[in-house]
Protein backbone atom coordinates (compact mmCIF):
# COMPACT_ATOMS: atom_id res chain seq x y z
CA UNK A 1 0.00 0.00 0.00
CA UNK A 2 1.21 3.27 -0.48
CA UNK A 3 1.21 5.21 2.63
CA UNK A 4 1.38 8.57 1.39
CA UNK A 5 -2.23 8.29 -0.25
CA UNK A 6 -3.81 6.05 3.01
CA UNK A 7 -2.31 9.46 5.05
CA UNK A 8 -3.77 11.99 3.18
CA UNK A 9 -6.66 9.94 3.20
CA UNK A 10 -7.14 9.67 6.52
CA UNK A 11 -6.48 13.61 7.51
CA UNK A 12 -9.61 13.97 4.63
CA UNK A 13 -11.52 11.66 6.70
CA UNK A 14 -10.85 14.08 9.61
CA UNK A 15 -12.06 16.91 7.86
CA UNK A 16 -14.97 15.65 6.63
CA UNK A 17 -15.95 14.32 10.30
CA UNK A 18 -15.14 17.99 12.19
CA UNK A 19 -16.98 19.29 9.63
CA UNK A 20 -20.08 17.57 10.30
CA UNK A 21 -20.22 17.41 13.87
CA UNK A 22 -19.35 21.24 13.53
CA UNK A 23 -22.68 21.54 11.73
CA UNK A 24 -24.81 19.71 14.36
CA UNK A 25 -23.24 21.09 16.97
CA UNK A 26 -22.87 24.43 15.98
CA UNK A 27 -19.57 24.62 18.24
CA UNK A 28 -15.84 25.06 16.77
CA UNK A 29 -12.91 22.88 17.08
CA UNK A 30 -9.51 23.87 19.07
CA UNK A 31 -6.81 22.48 16.33
CA UNK A 32 -3.39 21.42 17.98
CA UNK A 33 -0.81 20.49 15.36
CA UNK A 34 1.87 18.40 16.86
CA UNK A 35 5.54 17.11 16.40
CA UNK A 36 6.23 13.06 16.85
CA UNK A 37 9.54 13.79 19.18
CA UNK A 38 10.71 10.20 19.29
CA UNK A 39 10.52 10.17 15.78
CA UNK A 40 9.18 11.41 12.66
CA UNK A 41 5.81 12.49 11.53
CA UNK A 42 3.17 14.16 13.88
CA UNK A 43 -0.29 15.04 14.31
CA UNK A 44 -3.80 17.16 14.14
CA UNK A 45 -5.25 16.85 17.12
CA UNK A 46 -9.19 18.83 16.96
CA UNK A 47 -10.87 19.24 20.46
CA UNK A 48 -14.53 20.42 20.73
CA UNK A 49 -16.03 21.64 24.30
CA UNK A 50 -18.99 23.16 24.54
CA UNK A 51 -22.49 22.58 25.53
CA UNK A 52 -24.16 19.96 22.93
CA UNK A 53 -20.49 17.91 22.72
CA UNK A 54 -19.21 18.60 26.40
CA UNK A 55 -15.39 16.84 25.45
CA UNK A 56 -15.17 15.40 22.17
CA UNK A 57 -11.61 15.02 20.47
CA UNK A 58 -11.35 13.89 16.44
CA UNK A 59 -7.43 13.04 16.07
CA UNK A 60 -4.99 12.34 13.05
CA UNK A 61 -1.78 11.11 13.33
CA UNK A 62 1.28 9.94 11.15
CA UNK A 63 4.22 8.45 12.81
CA UNK A 64 7.62 6.68 11.73
CA UNK A 65 9.41 5.44 14.84
CA UNK A 66 10.96 2.64 16.92
CA UNK A 67 9.28 0.31 19.31
CA UNK A 68 10.09 -0.75 22.47
CA UNK A 69 10.92 -4.13 23.02
CA UNK A 70 7.87 -5.13 25.35
CA UNK A 71 5.47 -3.20 22.59
CA UNK A 72 7.09 -5.01 19.42
CA UNK A 73 6.48 -8.21 21.21
CA UNK A 74 3.04 -7.44 21.30
CA UNK A 75 2.45 -6.72 17.57
CA UNK A 76 2.56 -8.65 14.90
CA UNK A 77 5.08 -8.18 12.11
CA UNK A 78 9.08 -8.21 12.76
CA UNK A 79 11.75 -5.50 13.22
CA UNK A 80 11.02 -2.52 15.67
CA UNK A 81 10.65 0.24 13.21
CA UNK A 82 7.06 1.06 12.43
CA UNK A 83 4.77 3.53 10.40
CA UNK A 84 1.49 4.21 12.34
CA UNK A 85 -1.61 6.63 10.26
CA UNK A 86 -5.15 6.67 11.56
CA UNK A 87 -8.13 8.48 13.03
CA UNK A 88 -9.40 8.13 16.23
CA UNK A 89 -11.98 9.96 17.58
CA UNK A 90 -14.36 10.03 20.85
CA UNK A 91 -17.58 12.19 21.77
CA UNK A 92 -18.71 12.71 24.98
CA UNK A 93 -21.76 14.44 24.77
CA UNK A 94 -23.18 16.53 27.32
CA UNK A 95 -26.83 15.75 27.24
CA UNK A 96 -27.18 12.13 29.10
CA UNK A 97 -29.19 10.99 26.65
CA UNK A 98 -27.12 11.00 23.70
CA UNK A 99 -24.04 8.05 23.82
CA UNK A 100 -20.99 8.32 23.53
CA UNK A 101 -19.56 7.30 20.48
CA UNK A 102 -15.69 5.98 19.51
CA UNK A 103 -14.30 5.04 16.17
CA UNK A 104 -10.87 4.36 14.49
CA UNK A 105 -8.84 3.41 11.36
CA UNK A 106 -5.54 2.90 11.30
CA UNK A 107 -2.63 1.67 9.04
CA UNK A 108 0.31 0.05 10.84
CA UNK A 109 3.39 -0.74 8.87
CA UNK A 110 6.40 -2.97 10.20
CA UNK A 111 9.34 -4.35 8.04
CA UNK A 112 7.31 -3.48 4.73
CA UNK A 113 4.11 -5.13 5.88
CA UNK A 114 0.92 -3.65 6.46
CA UNK A 115 -2.51 -3.96 8.10
CA UNK A 116 -5.18 -2.46 8.79
CA UNK A 117 -7.90 -2.26 12.23
CA UNK A 118 -10.13 -0.14 13.75
CA UNK A 119 -13.63 -0.10 14.39
CA UNK A 120 -16.82 1.75 15.85
CA UNK A 121 -19.04 1.66 19.10
CA UNK A 122 -21.89 2.87 20.52
CA UNK A 123 -21.94 3.89 24.74
CA UNK A 124 -25.32 4.87 25.86
CA UNK A 125 -26.23 5.91 29.11
CA UNK A 126 -30.29 6.06 28.77
CA UNK A 127 -30.37 3.56 25.52
CA UNK A 128 -32.37 4.25 22.76
CA UNK A 129 -33.03 1.19 21.24
CA UNK A 130 -34.11 2.29 18.27
CA UNK A 131 -30.92 4.19 17.57
CA UNK A 132 -29.25 0.98 18.83
CA UNK A 133 -30.64 -1.30 16.03
CA UNK A 134 -29.91 1.32 13.62
CA UNK A 135 -26.77 2.02 14.05
CA UNK A 136 -26.00 -1.55 14.00
CA UNK A 137 -27.70 -1.82 10.69
CA UNK A 138 -25.81 0.93 9.23
CA UNK A 139 -22.50 -0.97 10.16
CA UNK A 140 -24.20 -4.20 8.96
CA UNK A 141 -24.75 -2.34 5.54
CA UNK A 142 -21.15 -0.58 5.18
CA UNK A 143 -19.89 -4.35 5.53
CA UNK A 144 -22.17 -6.02 3.57
CA UNK A 145 -20.79 -3.71 0.77
CA UNK A 146 -17.20 -5.46 1.10
CA UNK A 147 -16.12 -9.10 0.57
CA UNK A 148 -13.59 -8.32 2.87
CA UNK A 149 -15.77 -7.43 5.97
CA UNK A 150 -17.79 -9.74 7.83
CA UNK A 151 -20.39 -7.89 10.39
CA UNK A 152 -21.08 -11.32 12.57
CA UNK A 153 -17.35 -11.64 12.84
CA UNK A 154 -16.49 -8.46 13.76
CA UNK A 155 -19.77 -7.87 15.87
CA UNK A 156 -18.57 -10.38 17.92
CA UNK A 157 -14.97 -8.98 18.04
CA UNK A 158 -16.35 -6.43 19.12
CA UNK A 159 -17.94 -7.56 22.05
CA UNK A 160 -15.31 -9.12 23.15
CA UNK A 161 -12.35 -6.38 22.87
CA UNK A 162 -15.01 -3.86 24.69
CA UNK A 163 -15.41 -5.89 27.92
CA UNK A 164 -14.48 -4.45 31.24
CA UNK A 165 -12.76 -8.15 32.50
CA UNK A 166 -12.99 -6.13 36.07
CA UNK A 167 -16.43 -5.48 36.33
CA UNK A 168 -17.59 -8.37 34.22
CA UNK A 169 -19.91 -6.11 32.55
CA UNK A 170 -19.78 -4.85 28.97
CA UNK A 171 -18.52 -1.19 28.24
CA UNK A 172 -21.50 -0.37 25.79
CA UNK A 173 -23.39 -1.72 23.14
CA UNK A 174 -20.85 -2.80 20.77
CA UNK A 175 -20.68 -2.16 17.07
CA UNK A 176 -17.82 -3.64 15.00
CA UNK A 177 -13.83 -4.13 15.45
CA UNK A 178 -11.30 -5.54 13.75
CA UNK A 179 -7.75 -5.87 13.58
CA UNK A 180 -4.48 -7.19 11.47
CA UNK A 181 -6.63 -7.16 8.35
CA UNK A 182 -3.59 -7.75 5.46
CA UNK A 183 -4.89 -10.42 2.86
CA UNK A 184 -6.60 -7.99 0.59
CA UNK A 185 -4.77 -4.51 0.62
CA UNK A 186 -6.78 -2.57 -1.50
CA UNK A 187 -9.96 -3.87 -1.25
CA UNK A 188 -9.17 -3.81 2.39
CA UNK A 189 -8.51 0.30 2.31
CA UNK A 190 -12.01 0.41 0.37
CA UNK A 191 -13.67 -1.07 3.50
CA UNK A 192 -11.80 1.10 6.28
CA UNK A 193 -12.46 4.72 3.80
CA UNK A 194 -16.29 3.64 4.05
CA UNK A 195 -16.19 3.11 8.00
CA UNK A 196 -14.66 6.72 8.47
CA UNK A 197 -16.79 8.74 6.04
CA UNK A 198 -19.54 6.76 7.02
CA UNK A 199 -19.48 8.17 10.53
CA UNK A 200 -21.26 11.10 10.28
CA UNK A 201 -24.28 9.14 8.97
CA UNK A 202 -24.18 6.73 11.56
CA UNK A 203 -24.04 8.70 14.80
CA UNK A 204 -24.66 12.34 13.96
CA UNK A 205 -28.56 11.47 13.62
CA UNK A 206 -28.46 10.44 17.11
CA UNK A 207 -26.73 12.93 18.63
CA UNK A 208 -29.16 15.32 16.98
CA UNK A 209 -31.80 13.54 18.26
CA UNK A 210 -31.50 13.21 21.80
CA UNK A 211 -28.36 16.02 22.26
CA UNK A 212 -31.36 18.79 23.58
CA UNK A 213 -33.63 16.53 25.32
CA UNK A 214 -34.43 17.73 28.75
CA UNK A 215 -32.66 15.59 31.83
CA UNK A 216 -32.44 16.16 35.26
CA UNK A 217 -29.87 15.84 37.84
CA UNK A 218 -30.42 11.84 38.58
CA UNK A 219 -30.20 11.61 34.88
CA UNK A 220 -26.31 13.71 34.79
CA UNK A 221 -25.15 11.42 37.90
CA UNK A 222 -25.69 7.99 36.56
CA UNK A 223 -24.12 9.39 33.24
CA UNK A 224 -21.18 10.95 35.21
CA UNK A 225 -20.80 7.33 37.05
CA UNK A 226 -20.90 5.22 33.91
CA UNK A 227 -18.41 7.47 32.14
CA UNK A 228 -16.12 5.61 35.54
CA UNK A 229 -16.68 2.11 33.24
CA UNK A 230 -15.49 4.34 30.10
CA UNK A 231 -12.25 5.90 31.81
CA UNK A 232 -11.13 2.25 33.36
CA UNK A 233 -11.46 0.53 30.32
CA UNK A 234 -9.32 2.74 28.39
CA UNK A 235 -6.62 2.93 30.75
CA UNK A 236 -6.18 -0.81 31.34
CA UNK A 237 -7.47 -2.41 28.23
CA UNK A 238 -7.89 0.17 25.16
CA UNK A 239 -4.90 -1.00 22.73
CA UNK A 240 -4.68 2.75 20.96
CA UNK A 241 -3.75 4.13 24.22
CA UNK A 242 -1.21 1.13 25.38
CA UNK A 243 -0.01 1.61 21.62
CA UNK A 244 0.65 5.57 22.46
CA UNK A 245 1.95 5.56 25.77
CA UNK A 246 4.01 2.52 24.97
CA UNK A 247 5.35 4.57 21.78
CA UNK A 248 6.22 7.78 23.49
CA UNK A 249 3.28 9.54 21.74
CA UNK A 250 1.80 12.76 22.33
CA UNK A 251 -0.01 12.60 25.99
CA UNK A 252 -2.39 15.12 25.46
CA UNK A 253 -3.59 13.49 21.96
CA UNK A 254 -3.54 10.12 23.65
CA UNK A 255 -5.89 10.85 26.64
CA UNK A 256 -7.94 13.26 24.40
CA UNK A 257 -10.46 10.14 25.09
CA UNK A 258 -11.48 10.92 28.81
CA UNK A 259 -14.59 12.55 29.20
CA UNK A 260 -14.00 15.87 31.13
CA UNK A 261 -16.26 14.81 34.19
CA UNK A 262 -16.61 11.56 35.88
CA UNK A 263 -17.45 9.87 38.90
CA UNK A 264 -17.03 6.76 41.41
CA UNK A 265 -19.37 6.00 43.76
CA UNK A 266 -18.63 3.46 45.87
CA UNK A 267 -20.79 0.24 45.71
CA UNK A 268 -23.74 1.85 43.85
CA UNK A 269 -26.06 -0.23 42.05
CA UNK A 270 -29.04 1.15 40.62
CA UNK A 271 -32.93 0.07 41.85
CA UNK A 272 -34.72 -2.40 40.21
CA UNK A 273 -37.05 -1.61 37.80
CA UNK A 274 -35.44 1.89 36.89
CA UNK A 275 -34.05 3.66 33.44
CA UNK A 276 -30.44 2.93 34.85
CA UNK A 277 -31.27 -0.53 35.69
CA UNK A 278 -32.22 -1.21 32.23
CA UNK A 279 -28.96 -0.36 31.11
CA UNK A 280 -27.29 -3.26 32.55
CA UNK A 281 -29.92 -5.41 30.38
CA UNK A 282 -29.03 -3.50 27.06
CA UNK A 283 -25.38 -3.83 27.11
CA UNK A 284 -25.34 -7.89 27.39
CA UNK A 285 -24.52 -8.81 23.90
CA UNK A 286 -27.97 -9.00 21.15
CA UNK A 287 -28.07 -9.71 18.13
CA UNK A 288 -29.31 -6.07 17.39
CA UNK A 289 -29.86 -6.14 13.75
CA UNK A 290 -32.62 -8.68 14.05
CA UNK A 291 -34.53 -7.78 17.20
Amino acid sequence: MNKDIITKTFKEIQDYICMGLTEISGQDFHEDNWIYEDGDGGGRTRIFAGDSIEKGGVNFSALNGVLSEEMSSKLKGGGRDFFATGVSLVIHPKNPFAPTVHMNIRYIERAGKGWFGGGIDLTPYYPNRTNIINFHKSLKKICDNHDIANYSKFKEECDKYFYIKHRDEARGVGGIFFDYLYDNPEPTFEFIKDVGYGFNDIYLPILTEQKDRDYSDNHREFQLYRRGRYVEFNLVYDRGTLFGLETQGRIESILMSLPPLTSWTYNWSPENNTPEAELYDVIKPKDWVNL
